[in-house]
């Protein structure tokens, strides 16, 4: 009997067969930019235990609803996790499984990035097997502007995608990136037009779809070995970046993000502030 997934059971993603062979996910907070709840984080966790078992499923679009690919973590999911070990232990399995999750799924998963992606979102873009980004998209990891490490995907995939010169000139200064100049370092795979964007992760969907499926699940799999090898140092900075939630300077990033302020991180005024 073929195995198919009934895809109801998600609040915060709108699931559908865009054509067949293809499963179309779309991140589904229009409301809020597609910002990251703990509903969202946490389906964005396991539903690619679902599609490596949907038999349906042979490739995989991955896009924001509205003008968003997502936000981020929002206010409310950032607040909870300040000095909270419940919550940054749950955290840190959710952040570690998006990753880990992508990766070992053996059906290719295409990001279609529309718009703002931050955060966990920014992490299901670039860990996704090709990455498609409209022209004037534009993202950043974000985590240093709340005053926490990058831990989210960016160690373990940023090095990778781009270089360590690029890596750490973007990551510890959160400058945001374009889609042009995201395909020009090697960020994302292809940039196109904002008109062309769905047409472009569809096109290069039906390729996958309708072509070797063995040696593609073969192939992806042992490309990511590259991947699966750096998990230590990935590990490393989502455990990092979890213990920053527990510190002052996350409560202050957090509170100059509701005040809309330029923050003023303790640890800047020395050991005896």
């Amino acid at each position: 009997m073929s195995t198919t997934v009934d895809w109801s059971r998600y609040q915060r993603l709108a699931i559908d067969y865009w054509e067949d062979g293809i499963l179309l996910i779309k991140i589904n907070r229009p409301q809020r930019l597609n910002a990251m709840d703990a509903v969202l984080h946490q389906e964005l966790s396991v539903i690619w235990h679902d599609v490596t078992a949907d038999e349906r499923t042979r490739a995989v679009i991955v896009t924001g609803e509205g003008a968003s690919f997502s936000a981020g973590g929002d206010l409310d999911m950032v607040e909870s996790s300040l000095g909270s070990h419940e919550v940054v232990t749950r955290l840190f399995k959710e952040a570690f499984d998006i990753v880990q999750n992508i990766t070992n799924c053996p059906k290719p998963i295409i990001s279609a990035i529309n718009g703002v992606a931050v955060g966990a979102g920014l992490a299901v873009a670039l860990t996704s097997d090709i990455s498609i980004i409209s022209e004037d998209a534009k993202f950043t990891d974000g985590h240093l502007r709340l005053g926490v490490a990058a831990g989210d995907h960016a160690a373990i995939i940023w090095p990778l995608l781009c270089g360590m010169a690029k890596a750490k000139y973007y990551l510890l200064t959160s400058e945001m990136i374009d889609g042009r100049e995201a395909e020009r370092i090697g960020l994302v795979s292809k940039c196109v037009p904002a008109d062309q964007l769905l047409e472009a992760a569809l096109s290069t969907a039906r390729r996958l779809a309708n072509g070797p499926q063995f040696a593609i699940a073969n192939t992806k799999r042992t490309l990511n070995h590259w991947i699966r090898a750096a998990t230590p140092i990935f590990e490393a900075s989502l455990a990092l970046e979890m213990l920053d939630f527990l510190g002052p300077d996350a409560r202050e990033g957090y509170n100059a993000m509701v005040e809309k302020r330029r923050p003023v991180f303790p640890s800047t005024k020395g050991p005896a502030a």
